[in-house]
């Protein structure tokens, strides 16, 4: 009321703008008033622009109105505390254009609909506060809040309703009273019937908070998964292992041997939880026991979007990249194609299955967009006849998971949470879909979604803000942080600093894939310029001269190590290896004579290797056992190797001798260690170890190998990534923005008593 008596219209209500502080309620964020006002009042409207958020946005400012009034506030004002006493605004739907074709169209519920709790002079307050025109509304804010404090306020048609319920009270004195005082006995029947009747358990909803260090995550992926019952909730954790939390107990533990973890999915009895484990594309199924005991491997070279244990013995997980729906037995052995993809009509991937419990059929996701974007707005769910072969598209979506009420529930890419019934029998909807609410979780790199329901009807899931919003940083070995560009806020995913440090090759995913970009650390807020254009693209590592960039496209089917020029005036890549194999993870070593790189082939794993980089000799074989062994990189010198192996069981560090891999082996790790690099000058080797903690290791200087004093140096919770810089006092990181504005893991109890009566069959 104070800004609308200044002449401010605000423009931009929303509870984003609405901040609490010692108890009182503060209007944030004036950016849009201001930037109108510094515009010369009209111009930036009449152009036809609407300003504001559409779910609190007025019907003028949706239909880009060139006078805006303070009315208009008011009626972002009334959808605010819509949303506060009934959990959703007046008006949803499954995109930005729906909402304001409601906004425009639709008249809203009453609240009481939503809330019967909400009295009616305030619910006929906010009725009125958003009328469809300005001049049905309140004159002001303070008239608004007038109302919302008058016990005796009411609208017309609140009036009316009063005016029927008095006369129905009239009715009842007069003649109902008498004519019911005849049917005492059953009276007391229906009573009785009531009384013995059970209760409909009330739908309770509540925010988790986890403990410190053990927090959700960032990943592209899924990272929740429910037991059947509802008791159990299992998460990839920030250290990058599953972690198991009961509903009954404070603490989440850790699950055993689920080192590079994602993606959980439980068994139908609750006993058992599946996951992925290892690099996207060559990935390894693994299944725990919660009872205790070492995973085991189902499958190795798996994809990374989704899996699920069918009803049918088998688990229905996504291809490599391009490609459809794959299966496997639970207890392992070769995998089979499971659906067919339609290629005439766009469909790339098939991911994100959910087998139906009938066994017959399976819901998942047509990725329309290709690996590495898969949050696209073209992405439909389909549902597959298992025994054909064939599927059918439903409805337009990113996830979706069936429920034992007979409903699907889906995630749209704009994160707003459907449901539709849905008839498993006849594998057909059976209704119109319904918005449940938005604000859902959505990882936009990899199409996960922070969702998970049980056959009881327990929902958990993600709401606020991608907790995928990452940032560039400067830390120092004593774990002080400063942000390289505080603007540039991305899906960031790799990183690699240049031979002098000026310059730093990063991918970012965008609409287009997964990216490289080159950034001038010498104006870190100047425009960073783009070395790739389309695909996914990953694993940048520089030459030694500074001229070029290796990079891994990591869904080409062959020749996918290549190069570019990174002042960006490549015609197109370079394929600098070739190899029967898919290639992941290359680098050359400090003086450019050799490629040292990670080979993943079907019947030997994943191994590494190391070619000239002239082209002019065959391959030698660094590590090729039955285990996992990735990252390697040649030290300074050129007399060793650095990987890290599965050998123990768990991820650890090595170093052999190079180019004579044979001639010796070095653990360097003790209790879980990763993505190892060396400095500059090769008298260290960093690490991530089992606590997600960087460690730095003392590399002796004689003729044989010698290492010592491993001493942590600080934290790596939410880095996803990092690289040293020259001198080793200082790293360059990928890390979760500071921002405050986590996802909140939320749980809802007896979920199913809403769908039912908001989503009937």
């Amino acid at each position: 009321d104070y800004a609308h008596r200044h002449g401010v219209i605000h423009r931009d209500i929303k509870p984003e703008n609405i901040l609490l502080h010692d108890g009182r309620a503060m209007v944030m964020d004036f950016g849009i008033a201001l930037a109108v006002s510094a515009a010369a009042g009209g111009r930036m409207t009449e152009t036809g622009l609407s300003l504001g958020t559409p779910h609190y946005m007025s019907p003028e400012q949706a239909t880009a109105e060139k006078e805006i009034t303070g009315r208009s506030d008011v009626y972002s004002l009334a959808s605010v505390l819509y949303e506060m006493l009934a959990g959703q605004p007046p008006h949803v739907g499954g995109a930005a254009q729906q909402v304001i074709m409601k906004i425009i169209t639709a008249a809203a519920e009453p609240v009481t609909t939503l809330r019967k709790s909400v009295p009616q002079h305030v619910s006929d307050a906010i009725a009125k506060a958003i009328e469809k025109l300005p001049a049905d509304r309140f004159e002001s804010a303070k008239a608004f809040a007038d109302a919302l404090s008058n016990a005796t306020f009411a609208t017309g048609a609140g009036q009316r309703a009063r005016a029927t319920g008095a006369m129905r009270s009239n009715w009842r004195e007069q003649i109902a009273i008498p004519a019911l005082a005849l049917c005492g006995v059953l009276a007391i029947a229906a009573v009785w019937a009531l009384l013995s009747a059970p209760e409909r358990p009330p739908l309770t909803r509540y925010p988790i908070a986890l403990p410190d260090g053990m927090g959700i995550g960032a990943t592209n992926w899924s990272p929740l998964a429910v037991s059947p019952d509802g008791s159990k909730l299992v998460y990839m954790g920030e250290t990058g292992r599953l972690f198991l939390k009961y509903r009954d107990a404070l603490d989440p533990v850790e699950i055993p041997g689920t080192e590079t973890a994602y993606n959980p999915f439980f068994s139908h009895d609750g006993t058992r939880v599946g996951f992925f484990a290892g690099v996207p594309g060559s990935a390894e199924i693994k299944i725990a026991t919660l009872s205790g005991g070492p995973p085991s491997t189902v499958l190795t070279g798996a994809g990374a979007p989704g899996a699920a244990f069918g009803y049918d013995g088998y688990i229905y997980f996504d291809a490599s990249g391009v490609g459809p729906l794959r299966r496997v037995r639970e207890t392992g052995g070769e995998a089979e194609d499971a659906t067919v993809r339609d290629s005439t009509a766009g469909e790339l991937q098939h991911n994100w299955p959910e087998p139906l419990p009938n066994a017959r059929g399976v819901l998942f996701v047509i990725d329309r967009a290709g690996p590495g974007v898969n949050v696209a707005t073209t992405n439909d769910i389909a549902v597959l006849d298992i025994a054909t072969r064939k599927h059918r598209v439903l409805m337009r979506g990113v996830y979706a998971r069936y429920t034992k009420t007979g409903h699907i529930l889906y995630v749209t890419a704009d994160g707003v949470l459907m449901a539709v019934p849905f008839d498993q029998k006849r594998m057909e909807l059976a209704g119109t879909p319904v918005a449940l609410r938005d604000g859902i979780t959505v990882r936009r790199g990899g199409g996960g979604v922070d969702l998970a329901i049980s056959e009881t009807g327990t929902l958990w899931y993600g709401r606020g803000t991608n907790a995928f919003r990452l940032e560039v940083a400067w830390v120092t070995r004593a774990g002080a942080y400063t942000t390289v560009d505080p603007g540039w806020v991305a899906d960031f995913g790799y990183l690699a600093l240049s031979p002098d440090a000026s310059r730093l090759a990063i991918s970012l995913v965008d609409a287009t894939g997964e990216q490289i970009w080159i950034k001038n650390l010498a104006s870190p807020e100047g425009a960073a310029s783009k070395l790739t254009f389309r695909g996914v693209n990953q694993y940048p590592r520089w030459h030694p001269d500074g001229k070029r960039v290796l990079f891994i496209a990591t869904f080409v089917p062959s020749g996918n190590a290549q190069s570019v020029l990174s002042n960006g005036t490549s015609a197109a890549p370079d394929t600098l290896l070739k190899d029967n194999a898919r290639i992941y993870n290359a680098a050359w070593s400090t003086d450019g004579r050799w490629i040292a790189y990670e080979r993943f082939a079907t019947g030997s794993g994943r191994d590494i290797a190391a070619v000239r980089a002239s082209g002019d000799s065959a391959a030698i074989p660094v590590s090729s056992t039955q285990f996992a062994e990735r990252n390697p990189t040649i030290s300074p010198d050129g007399r060793w190797m650095l990987f890290q192996s599965t050998t123990t069981g768990r991820p650890e560090i090595y170093v052999r001798p190079f180019p004579n891999t044979a001639a010796g082996l070095y653990q360097i790790s003790n209790g879980g260690g990763q993505n190892a690099k060396w400095s500059r000058d090769g008298k260290e080797i960093f690490y991530s170890n089992g606590n997600n903690e960087l460690v730095r290791v003392a590399v002796g200087s004689g003729a044989t190998f010698t290492f010592s004093d491993h001493r942590v140096l600080f934290s790596l919770r939410g880095v996803q990534n990092w690289d040293v810089a020259p001198g080793s006092q200082r790293f360059i990181v990928i890390r979760e923005r500071q921002t405050g504005q986590r996802s909140r893991l939320v749980v809802v109890e007896n979920f199913f008593e809403e769908l039912k009566t908001r989503v009937p069959r």
